[in-house]
């Protein structure tokens, strides 16, 4: 369901009280408004500066810019009784007053089973221990696709008024993945990323995809413990043939409604370095869905219950930006001390939440997790139903290595074809895909130091001072690729 039809069946159901999180309180208002409208219900909406008015009329009632005065009011307007939809925007802050919370709750005594209901507005308002039980919080403010792609058409209509000369070419792909790449945002948020992309260069086509992807992130990497990424396209990484394949299949189904299910996932095992972290992002690229990934740093907390509700809102906001590719880098991390012995209890319920999460959730929003250590894997996160299939990611072949130094190559300007990539292969045996890149690099650093021109004896000569981690780490190394032989984990 939609942000309308949640609110809609809730109000139906009779709620007294109702949270919305939002930041785009115009664009809920008006929804609560076209709710009410439809429902025959008299719709009211308050602020502190507007007082409590009709609808979104501009005038009020008599001195109801006071909290408490406006809830004298509200009390005798549902006296009736009166079936209506009270809007209050960031009330929450005022019911650490003694009064006003009284007053409130007498009211929401009052209204439980009429066709009243108070709809709180604020952005992710904290309600007190006695109150809570009665409200039921849903996300708001964030529009689909259609409406995401009202704006977009109303946006470059309205911008064509002021500047005749604006050049647009979107055709249906382009235009499809732009209101994709915007989906999450508010409408507000919305209108600022179009307007920024038509007046830096009066151009509006698909160049500007990577101006929202920069805009989307700067607004996520404000928000919260999800941080935006681009994806890559397969050409980006070698080899993870059986990967890309199991993806393609699946690709279809994602968006489809037929008989067989969207995939939920996948987790990539492996030797650190081996690309799971760039196949997270080639599997984004393959599904053309945006990818987002968790930030274990901002998940922990050290104040009591703060982790888990960063782990909701993360849940709920990708749930809100479905379809979505969530990566969780390293996933190990997030339960290393699953048993809660050390941390009092939260990683236990973290990991019941994640798995409830994962197992039942509907939307579609797929996980790519990646792990470099099997040891710290609770045995429920790797049972059929969490994820859809296991990948591991092995030290590459020499084939691997010879496409790999291309790549790298490639990645900096240089000509492959310049290079014996024959020799980097055989030379590079047993190293990791990181390691040959970072030799490729240090490789630059060494030829200009030198001021000559990068050639293969450049490449070779750091590979040589190399000692790549199946050798420093033999044993951890032999542990995990014997693991995923053992239990014919399908390989990449």
């Amino acid at each position: 369901m939609n942000f309308e039809e949640e609110i809609a069946l809730l109000i139906k159901s009779r709620y007294p009280l109702l949270v919305v999180d939002t930041i785009d309180e115009e664009y809920v208002l008006t929804q609560l408004g076209e709710v009410a409208a439809a429902q025959g219900l008299q719709f009211y909406s308050w602020s502190l500066t507007k007082g409590l008015r009709v609808g979104k009329n501009d005038n009020s009632f008599y001195k109801t810019n006071d909290a408490v005065a406006m809830l004298r009011v509200v009390n005798d307007l549902v006296g009736d009784p009166h079936a209506a939809v009270f809007a209050l925007s960031d009330f929450d802050r005022y019911l650490g007053d003694a009064a006003a919370s009284r007053f409130f709750k007498d009211i929401l005594n009052r209204i439980k089973g009429s066709p009243a209901t108070v709809v709180l507005l604020g952005s992710e308002g904290k309600l007190p221990p006695d109150i809570a039980p009665l409200a039921a919080r849903i996300q708001g403010g964030y529009p689909n696709e259609r409406q995401i792609l009202d704006e977009v058409n109303k946006a470059v209509a309205q911008f064509k008024l002021t500047a005749a000369h604006l050049h647009v070419d979107l055709p249906g792909e382009s235009l499809r993945r732009m209101v994709k790449t915007l989906k999450g945002l508010s409408l507000q948020q919305v209108r600022n990323a179009l307007n920024l992309c038509m007046l830096k260069d009066l151009r509006f086509d698909k160049a500007d995809i990577k101006e929202i992807e920069k805009f989307k992130k700067a607004a996520f990497d404000r928000e919260g413990v999800l941080e935006y990424f681009g994806s890559e396209q397969d050409n980006a990484i070698a080899g993870f043939g059986n990967l890309k394949r199991w993806v393609g299949d699946r690709r279809n189904s994602f968006f489809s409604d037929g008989p067989l299910p969207p995939p939920k996932g996948l987790l990539l095992l492996g030797v650190q370095g081996c690309g799971k972290s760039l196949a997270a992002k080639v599997i984004a690229g393959e599904l053309g869905i945006p990818l987002y990934r968790l930030d274990l740093t901002r998940l922990y907390s050290k104040y009591i219950g703060e982790t888990e509700e960063n782990l909701r809102k993360a849940l709920a906001t990708v749930e809100r930006l479905a379809p979505v590719c969530l990566w969780i880098d390293e996933i190990e991390k997030i339960f290393a001390s699953s048993s809660g012995d050390i941390d009092g209890g939260v990683s236990k319920r973290v990991l019941g939440t994640m798995l409830t999460w994962m197992q039942e959730r509907k939307d579609r929003s797929f996980i790519a997790a990646t792990s470099n250590d099997i040891n710290n894997l609770p045995a429920e996160l790797l049972r059929k139903g969490r994820f859809d299939e296991i990948f591991f990611a092995d030290l590459p072949e020499a084939a691997g290595r010879m496409e790999i130094a291309r790549i790298h190559l490639a990645k900096r300007d240089l000509a492959p074809a310049d290079f014996d990539v024959a020799a980097l292969a055989k030379a590079s045996e047993g190293f990791s895909g990181a390691e040959i890149e970072q030799a490729v690099i240090s490789a630059l650093y060494s030829a200009s130091g030198a001021n000559e021109k990068i050639s293969t004896r450049h490449v070779l000569e750091q590979l040589r001072l190399t000692r790549p981690l199946s050798v420093i780490k033999a044993e951890a190394v032999d542990f995990i690729r014997g693991w995923a032989r053992e239990r014919n984990i399908l390989p990449v």
